[in-house]
């Protein structure tokens, strides 16, 4: 399968962005770009500090990623970011058009253990909390698909290729 749009890979931390992105892009026969790569290097030194980034800390890696969302149009890729919020969505699609965001979803509980499980990443689990205080889910004139977290990442990203090609197949009959 390949897509010409750019799948943003959303969702809050410990969701498997960062495992789920690279499989759906080897699954729609694109490529995946990390999104914590976009990240300039206060914004890591804030969040391995513990300390929630502000929308002013976001706004410039929202638009690195927006700029290789653009790079991308027509020709498809993944890329992972948090875009916990409508207006950070809004942000990547004013530089990305054709963006759709694959949200990931999923229990709390379930989210924080493999959040605890992990090792070397920058975002303790502290800072969950702010991150669902901040989720904005994805809204009905929004550009995208939900996907939970339940399985293995196998699954997780079969489930979000179904997803993709779904939504594609629903644009394709509505033109």
């Amino acid at each position: 399968m390949n897509t010409p749009h750019v799948v943003v890979v959303m969702g809050v931390a410990g969701t498997g962005k960062t495992t789920i992105g690279p499989l759906l892009a080897e699954r729609l026969g694109v490529p995946y770009a990390e999104g914590d790569d976009f990240h300039p290097p206060a914004n890591i030194a804030k969040m391995s500090a513990g300390t929630p980034l502000d929308d002013g800390d976001r706004w410039p890696w929202l638009d690195a990623i927006g700029a290789w969302a653009h790079s991308r149009a027509g020709l498809g890729g993944v890329v992972s970011s948090s875009a916990l919020k409508r207006s950070y969505r809004d942000r990547l699609r004013a530089s990305g058009p054709g963006v759709i965001f694959v949200h990931l979803t999923g229990d709390r509980s379930l989210i924080e253990e493999r959040m605890a499980e992990r090792k070397g990443h920058f975002m303790p689990t502290a800072l969950l909390d702010s991150q669902f205080a901040t989720l904005q889910p994805l809204q009905a004139d929004e550009a995208g698909i939900a996907v939970d977290v339940a399985g293995t990442p196998e699954e997780i990203a079969d489930r979000a290729c179904e997803a993709v090609a779904a939504y594609d197949r629903g644009r394709a009959e509505a033109s």
